[in-house]
């Protein structure tokens, strides 16, 4: 019997998805996913947030012009879809032309690039169906707390943080229904936090190999941080000493 999870696609001894919970917000996210991302980053938000996002899907790819999920997606009538991404002057929650799409019974269909930034460029140039959509972002600014994992800009976030923020943005708007709680997608996403920096800790003590010999670790350990989501969030109960936990 495989010890992996098939969900989250790590060692069940480590698996996030005991922290993870449905967030059914009424909005159907579609991950588009680069292949390095789906295939060897086991620290992508993308797969957590679609943990907890009921009817999200994975599809991974670089160009998606011609992926038949993609294009039945796009053509099925009971959707708006949009793309979650920067742009000059992107739709928001609060703009008036997306209440009225979205008054006539259509769902929100959000696409959202799950890669580095600069692949993600290159997915959308090459992707001219998902590049044409409106873009959609944030009204409010936002700080991410990976702080694992440095963003290239003080203004990026994560891609699970995106959907946390887009869904509290649609609940301030009338959009997503207020009563349901989002909070399940950054309490996942902060326990992830801490057992990567757990980890890479003992890694630095030589409690732990280093399974990854190209990437230098930093010389000091990290502060392991707690997070008020609903509760205290302490150190990671899931740390194990098994060398391939990352």
């Amino acid at each position: 019997m495989s010890n992996l999870c098939y969900k989250c696609f790590r060692k069940k001894d480590n698996c996030y998805c005991q922290y993870a919970k449905d967030v059914d917000c009424g909005i159907k996210f579609v991950f588009l996913m680069h292949p390095k991302e789906f295939k060897y980053q086991k620290t992508g938000t993308g797969r957590l947030a679609h943990i907890c996002l009921p009817e999200s899907e994975i599809i991974m790819g670089i160009d998606f012009t011609q992926n038949q999920r993609v294009t039945e997606l796009l053509a099925d009538p009971s959707y708006y879809p949009v793309l979650l991404y920067p742009a000059e002057i992107p739709v928001t929650a609060k703009s008036p032309e997306l209440k009225e799409k979205l008054s006539t019974g259509k769902k929100l269909l959000v696409f959202v690039i799950d890669s580095t930034w600069a692949c993600s460029n290159k997915m959308i140039r090459l992707s001219p169906n998902i590049a044409k959509l409106p873009h959609i972002s944030f009204f409010g600014n936002y700080k991410s707390v990976f702080t694992f994992k440095r963003e290239p800009k003080e203004y990026c976030v994560s891609t699970i943080e995106s959907c946390y923020y887009l869904i509290k943005e649609m609940q301030t708007s009338g959009i997503a229904d207020p009563q349901i709680d989002p909070e399940p997608l950054m309490y996942v996403f902060k326990k992830m936090i801490v057992f990567q920096i757990e980890m890479e800790n003992l890694r630095i003590q030589g409690k732990l190999p280093n399974i990854h010999p190209k990437d230098s670790l930093p010389r000091k350990t990290r502060k392991v941080p707690t997070f008020e989501v609903g509760g205290l969030v302490e150190k990671s109960q899931i740390i194990s000493k098994s060398p391939d936990l990352q």
